[in-house]
């Protein structure tokens, strides 16, 4: 446990330090307010995620979704949300917002107990709903800003800061250092499960961006930074994303 805390000390510090040193302000973008200098790396990734999804991804959450009901594809749904409660709860604590933090607290006391590990959101049943957050969003509370827009291989899209965030995330989650190995083994199942149902529910919003775009890099990069700056409360104009601004050939 100590090597861990010097490890989350230390990533924390790390990234404090990774995402002061670009903010949305003062770095170059183009007129769409997007900071993009490694558009040739990240267009490569975005290829081999694009081949991955068409491979894999794609065929495989068609095949969940037509033999796995419904039911059981939201329990595998909350038992996911469920396992990321814990970091919801450090990041809520570190972003100074009490209220979010004992909702998080509650709803995994809760959920991990009458909702049977988190298959039942009986949290939610009760009016208490989940309210997601992460590290990239501490680390935009502490003044950390965008930095560059990056694509991560199989993730997807992303930031300097937000990159930095899930590194962070992993270690701060008290999960990833209390669970065996064959329990982290489950959780990662669990999740991974879960992406492929998401992949499923968002099927036709995802194939018509990847696969009938006239760019789905371009595409991809705008709708990604559009939810990530709303989900944020960014509304400066330099930061706007406008929809109209949006090449919607191929929709």
């Amino acid at each position: 446990m100590k090597s861990a805390l010097r490890a989350t000390v230390f990533l924390s510090a790390t990234a404090i330090a990774v995402a002061g040193c670009t903010t949305v302000e003062d770095t170059p973008r183009d007129f769409t307010g997007i900071n993009d200098p490694f558009e040739n790396t990240n267009r490569a990734v975005h290829r081999f995620n694009v081949g991955v999804d068409r491979a894999v991804l794609r065929p495989v959450s068609k095949g969940y979704d037509a033999v796995v009901p419904d039911d059981v594809q939201t329990m595998v749904s909350n038992a996911s949300d469920n396992l990321g409660e814990p970091s919801n709860l450090i990041n809520h604590t570190l972003q100074g917002n009490v209220g979010g933090a004992a909702k998080s607290l509650y709803r995994f006391v809760i959920n991990s107990t009458v909702g049977l590990g988190g298959i039942y959101d009986v949290a939610a049943e009760f009016g208490v709903t989940e309210d997601e957050t992460d590290f990239g969003t501490t680390l935009h509370a502490w003044g950390g800003g965008e930095g560059a827009y990056l694509e991560l291989p199989l993730l997807g899209p992303s930031s300097t800061r937000d990159a930095t965030g899930r590194v962070v995330d992993v270690v701060l989650n008290p999960l990833s250092h209390v669970l065996n190995t064959d329990e982290r083994q489950i959780r990662t199942g669990i999740n991974v499960a879960d992406r492929v149902g998401q992949r499923a529910q968002l099927g036709d919003a995802i194939d018509s961006v990847l696969y009938e775009s006239a760019d789905s890099y371009s595409q991809t990069q705008l709708l990604y930074l559009q939810n990530r700056r709303f989900e944020l409360g960014i509304e400066a104009d330099d930061t706007y994303i406008d929809p109209n601004d949006i090449d919607t050939e191929g929709f």
